[in-house]
């Protein structure tokens, strides 16, 4: 019966969209190439991603495709991935969802009872559901070719069961690792079969849509053996973790570069657009302005790069709206021309006024950004709600609130909710009253607890990993990663 349902959805859709095609003589549908990096933090290329914010950029990893990319592009100050982990941005990318929203806040598994903590974090569904009606699925029924090559990691059967016509099957982290050498993580073989599609489908006088989900920054060991060897001579006393970090952030930037060439000599740049972001952050490593990193809503985990060329955006512009990955959805959609009403579950909002100059907040179904982490791992259960300059820290264990004035404190270091108590109280109250209507899931007492022995948390890369006081621990929680 879903089955049915979808594609009677589907066929509905078709029509609607076909109903919109624009006369012979109008331009074509634009092509969309969206390229999402995986772990790579704000701060972790050569692209310096807030104007008034010297290290918002690497002094150490060289990017020069992307600074080239950046250069033609709308460079987003302060954009936010879904998660700040990999699997909930990624199904939140697909669906215009909100982790919250899907059930699916964690990437790898949740902690029980048995593992010792104060609260017992809700167990996440970590597989995308058929009746799911994703971006791949709207932008076929709206005439597009589409493709997924890289990382899936969201399960459910893999992309072709969601609305792409090719892909590199429902894949993982693990299918990265064994890819050395001159294709580090496959950086360069998804390159080419990308090439070969975009090429077939310039050929055929087809729109596409590419989803590149490369798995750098992941497995930093397989960089390429020459670049890695440029940063153990750059980098002065750094771990290999480090070095490898750098040397595979520049090999990715190489495949950047390689499609961006396929792309110019098919002579497409100018009704192409071309989109790259990190599914969540990177880390809070030497010189980052912001705190925390992986695994926390601090806006080391979630402030992220984006970065956007294509038709009428200006060159070398800048927004400074808060924007989040799945808002991609919505301006996808405009793009496409699908003119059906979303449904009233899509929380992103079209972004294409910013594109265009027009300097408004996003219009979505409810003011705010809202992002839960209700699990131990760069912190313990969090959740933060975001609007205008005011970001609030809401702690489950405690149940108590952080409040900061990101536009004076964006490192997030001042706690002004004593000052603020009215807005803190408003801002709470309506953190959880929102969560509580997207049927997100909350964290639990664990009647195991035993406060004299608290078990260690994995804190995001980066940081040091400490236990529930604080205390740093010798051994981390390698299963929390």
């Amino acid at each position: 019966m879903k089955t049915i349902q979808i594609w009677v959805t589907l066929f509905l859709a078709a029509v609607n969209c076909s109903a919109q095609q624009p006369p012979a003589t109008s331009p074509p549908k634009p092509n969309i190439i969206f390229m999402l990096s995986d772990d790579q933090g704000w701060t972790e290329t050569a692209v310096q991603m807030h104007p008034e914010v010297e290290n918002s950029k690497s002094a150490i990893v060289e990017t020069p495709h992307l600074v080239k990319l950046a250069s033609q592009s709308m460079r987003f100050s302060q954009a936010y991935s879904p998660a700040p982990v990999c699997a909930p941005s990624r199904i939140s990318l697909q669906t215009g969802k909100s982790p919250a929203q899907v059930r699916w806040t964690k990437a790898s598994r949740s902690h029980t009872a048995v593992d010792g903590f104060k609260l017992i974090p809700p167990q996440s569904i970590r597989q995308i559901a058929r009746e799911e009606f994703t971006i791949g699925e709207l932008l076929q029924s709206c005439g597009y070719a589409t493709a997924h090559y890289g990382k899936w990691h969201i399960s459910g059967g893999g992309p072709e069961q969601h609305g792409y016509d090719e892909s590199d099957g429902d894949t993982s982290n693990r299918d990265a690792a064994p890819h050395k050498g001159d294709n580090p993580v496959d950086i360069f073989g998804m390159g080419k079969r990308a090439a070969a599609f975009l090429k077939k489908q310039v050929e055929a006088g087809k729109p596409f849509f590419i989803q590149m989900s490369y798995n750098a920054l992941h497995y930093p060991e397989n960089a390429r053996p020459d670049t890695m060897e440029k940063y153990r001579t750059k980098i002065r006393n750094g771990n290999d973790r480090l070095v490898g970090r750098a040397a595979i952030g520049e090999n990715l930037d190489e495949g950047i570069g390689l499609l961006m060439e396929t792309v110019d000599s098919l002579g497409i740049a100018g009704n192409t657009y071309v989109i790259h972001m990190s599914d969540n952050g990177g880390g809070g490593r030497g010189g980052n302005p912001l705190r925390g990193g992986k695994g926390d809503v601090w806006e080391g985990g979630i402030r992220v790069p984006l970065i956007i060329r294509g038709p009428g955006i200006a060159a070398g512009s800048w927004s400074h709206r808060a924007v989040v990955g799945y808002d991609l959805y919505n301006t996808f959609a405009e793009w496409a021309g699908y003119d059906e009403a979303l449904p009233k579950t899509i929380e992103g909002g079209s972004i294409t006024h910013l594109l265009n100059g027009q300097d408004r907040p996003v219009s979505r179904s409810r003011e705010g950004l809202v992002f839960h982490f209700p699990h131990y791992q760069g912190d313990t259960p969090h959740s933060a709600i975001l609007k205008g300059d005011y970001k609030l820290v809401y702690h489950y264990e405690t149940e108590t609130s952080q409040l900061f004035n990101l536009g004076e404190d964006l490192g997030e270091r001042w706690d002004i909710s004593s000052s603020k108590q009215d807005l803190c109280r408003q801002l709470e109250a309506e953190l959880l009253q929102r969560l509580k209507a997207l049927g997100a899931d909350f964290p639990e007492v664990n009647p195991l607890f035993d406060p004299e022995n608290p078990p260690a948390i994995q804190r995001g890369r980066g940081q040091r990993n400490r236990d529930a006081r604080g205390n740093p621990r010798n051994r981390p929680d390698r299963q929390n990663r």
